[in-house]
């Protein structure tokens, strides 16, 4: 059976509960698919695999994540 790698709960916090810098009540999770589909023209298959490393990562790699694509 394959081993699957729980998703990380920051993923559902709201961006104005995360950052301090955010006045977004959006999940982290979906601000971060709207920036890729913006980026990729809203081609959701480009989106799908842009996100998938978001699955495994860690609370402090997504939170750099969200620092380098999201913050201004």
């Amino acid at each position: 059976m394959a081993e699957t790698t729980a998703e990380s709960p920051f993923l559902n916090v709201k961006m104005n509960e995360a950052f301090d810098w955010s006045d977004s009540s959006d999940p982290v999770r979906d601000a971060l698919w709207n920036h890729y589909m913006e980026k990729n023209d809203h081609d959701t298959n480009a989106t799908e695999k842009d996100m998938e490393k978001y699955m495994s990562m860690s609370e402090d790699d997504i939170k750099s994540d969200v620092e380098k694509l999201l913050h201004n």
